[in-house]
C-alpha cells in the first residue's frame, strides 16, 4: 500500500469539495446580493462542472477573475477553519461506521446461527419433577 500516493488523492479530493462547498458558499451570497451574477456563476458551474477544483477555477479565471478569486478566497477560509478538526473528525467516523458495520454482522450471523438449529424439546425444570 502506497500510503503518500493515498494521502496524495485524499487531498486532491478534499481539495475539489473544499473548491464545491466555496462556490456553494458564493452562490448563496450572491443570491442575497447581486442575483444577475448568482445566476451566471450557477449557469457557467452546470456547464463547466466542479469536480476538478482546479480546472473549474483556470476557466472560471479566464471568464470572472473576481469570482474565481472570491471563490479561491472562501476555499482557503473553509480549509484553515476544518483542518484541525477534520484528522479525527475522520478517524472517529470511519471507527463508529466499521464498529456498526461488524455488529450488524454479528447480529445477522448470531440469527442465522440460531435458526439454523431446531428447536430443543423443552427440558424438565425443577418445578416439573
Amino acid at each position: 500500500m502506497d500510503l503518500k500516493r493515498v494521502a496524495k488523492d485524499t487531498a486532491k479530493v478534499l481539495t475539489n469539495y473544499m473548491t464545491y462547498q466555496a462556490l456553494r458558499t458564493v452562490l448563496d451570497q450572491l443570491g442575497e446580493t447581486d442575483p444577475p451574477q448568482a445566476l451566471w456563476l450557477h449557469s457557467f458551474s452546470a456547464n463547466q462542472g466542479v469536480q476538478d477544483g482546479d480546472a473549474y477555477l483556470q476557466a472560471l479565471l479566464v471568464e470572472k477573475q473576481e469570482l474565481a478569486f472570491r471563490i479561491m478566497t472562501v476555499r482557503q477560509h473553509l480549509a484553515e477553519e476544518v483542518a484541525d478538526f477534520l484528522p479525527e473528525m475522520v478517524r472517529t467516523s470511519i471507527q463508529q461506521s466499521n464498529m456498526e458495520y461488524r455488529r450488524q454482522y454479528l447480529e445477522r450471523m448470531t440469527q442465522l446461527s440460531i435458526s439454523e438449529y431446531p428447536a430443543s424439546p423443552e427440558q424438565p425444570t425443577d418445578s416439573d419433577t
